[in-house]
């Protein structure tokens, strides 16, 4: 028998403010069509004043442990992925095991940007693989509407804030493709493009948080070939091609890429889970909120395999192949 690691629970939360494209048009030199035919992207959730992405994080992983029907105390560990947290240190994963009032276990952060979410997946599942835990609750949680440029019209009108979590539990499996969980993955990074997309500021340079800077073109292209690879080198891994996936539930950045890595592996916007438009670009809690939003909706339905990609700064990329 192999051990996989089975999502029994889903869930996210948006912040309460929607800021339509249309709210921008005072401030920047920029229209709702502008913004539209170039992202997809029609309105997003920004965080209320003094609420923290450990507070989006709780409420994202109160529901998806509702949907599994479990406890705080049931889970074993937190993986949480974010660029934005409360503080330099400590973790936001421990804010939130705090938060939701688990007295056990261990939680800590992972940073890989709008990858962050693959990534935190990959390390959940090799914990339970492992058998360092049985159950872990894995997060994306971001508010990068703290980190905008708000006079820089090709960044601010593409992120928001928002929040996304799975609860992976152990379960026997037969060893196969056909199994339930997380079936393979495909991590990459490449520290040259580190320009394509950064924050310039830190902790050892500037001792400030920074501003999101972007070359967005430069991105653009590297993305769709980039998300197409690790896709098809994780089906590859456990003898799958494009064909056999149900959904792609791809990072959402911007529509174009979404249609271009769809169109590249052969199959239909039908099969792919897009809420770019009513969230923006979320960062790391972008995929774990399209898979919410896709089970809420009866759309991925048990035994569907479906493949999550994503792309950010590092550059880091990624896939995961799961059975739901």
């Amino acid at each position: 028998m192999t051990i996989r690691a089975v999502v029994k629970g889903v869930g996210h939360y948006l912040p309460e403010r929607v800021v339509p494209n249309s709210e921008f048009e005072a401030t920047l030199d920029t229209t709702d069509e502008w913004i539209r035919t170039r992202s997809g992207i029609e309105r997003r959730h920004f965080a209320a004043e003094g609420e923290t992405t450990s507070d989006l994080a709780v409420k994202a992983a109160k529901a998806a442990l509702k949907n599994a029907g479990l406890e705080a105390d049931d889970i074993d560990a937190i993986v949480l992925a974010t660029s934005t947290p409360d503080l330099t240190f400590p973790s936001v994963a421990t804010m939130v095991q705090e938060k939701l009032g688990m007295t056990r276990g261990f939680g800590f952060d992972v940073q890989a940007v709008c990858a962050g979410f693959v990534y935190a997946l990959t390390n959940a599942n090799a914990l339970i693989v492992s058998g360092q835990a049985k159950r872990v609750l894995v997060i994306g949680a971001e508010t990068f509407s703290r980190i905008m440029d708000w006079t820089d019209r090709a960044t601010c009108v593409l992120f928001g804030d928002g929040a996304g979590a799975l609860v992976l539990e152990g379960a026997d499996g037969a060893g196969n493709n056909a199994d339930r969980g997380i079936l393979s993955a495909d991590l990459n990074s490449d520290g040259r493009y580190r320009d394509m997309l950064y924050v310039d500021g830190g902790v050892s340079t500037t001792g400030t948080s920074g501003k999101l800077r972007m070359q967005g073109n430069a991105l653009f292209r590297q993305a769709v070939e980039k998300l197409t690879s690790t896709a098809r080198t994780a089906l590859k891994k456990i003898d799958l091609g494009d064909s056999d996936v149900n959904w792609i539930v791809p990072h959402q950045a911007n529509i174009r890429i979404i249609q271009g890595t769809a169109k590249k592996m052969g199959l239909s916007m039908d099969n792919v889970i897009v809420t770019v438009q009513d969230h923006g670009n979320t960062s790391a809690a972008s995929i774990p909120l399209a898979l919410s939003v896709g089970a809420a909706e009866g759309r991925i339905k048990e035994g569907d395999l479906v493949l999550t990609e994503a792309i950010g700064g590092g550059l880091a990329w990624g896939a995961v192949v799961l059975r739901w």
